[in-house]
């Protein structure tokens, strides 16, 4: 029997344009990576690389020979629109902060909404603040000192009304 040659695995440099002879383990790590990476390209149509050429590709689509002419899409690529503004990608996308023209009239129609609810009353904020405590309907009324039941219809009262005073801002 004739001895068997152990085979050999070689990747090709293209920046020195030489073969390397490398440890198997490491061939097929690059051969899958690149080969993963190609597959990518191809699939989002940026590589037509034949398949007698696979063994050429080294991940640097940017000056491959076989990369695909066209569009590029890029974040930083300028546009220029019909009114002659020139703008990226990321200037078209939509803002999803609020304006400062909306903060502000919500901040001003809040701070009528709660002098509105201070007049009609006054322990309201204090009843705030023991809602957030976690307290239930009869220890906040046992904690300002009224009847549950009599804590409750104020509350239902001062809804309607600020129901009908503030319909955008408060639903009852």
């Amino acid at each position: 029997m004739k001895k068997q040659e152990e085979k050999r695995y070689s990747i090709y440099l293209k920046a020195t344009r030489q073969w390397v002879e490398v440890p198997e383990e490491f061939y097929r790590d690059h051969t899958r990576y690149y080969d993963a990476f190609r597959k990518r390209q191809q699939y989002h149509g940026w590589c037509v690389c034949p398949k007698d050429k696979f063994w050429l590709c080294d991940g640097d689509c940017c000056v491959c020979e076989f990369r695909r002419a066209g569009d590029t899409l890029s974040l930083d690529r300028a546009t220029m629109a019909d009114n002659g503004f020139v703008y990226t990608p990321p200037d078209a996308l939509e803002d999803p902060a609020p304006s400062i023209e909306s903060i502000i009239c919500d901040k001003v129609a809040l701070e009528k909404l709660l002098a509105r609810l201070e007049e009609l009353m006054p322990e309201a904020i204090k009843i705030g603040q023991l809602r957030q405590a976690g307290l239930s309907d009869a220890a906040i009324a046992k904690a300002i000192g009224i009847k549950r039941t009599t804590f409750l219809s104020r509350l239902k009262k001062a809804r309607k009304q600020l129901a009908a005073e503030f319909p955008d801002i408060f639903t009852y």
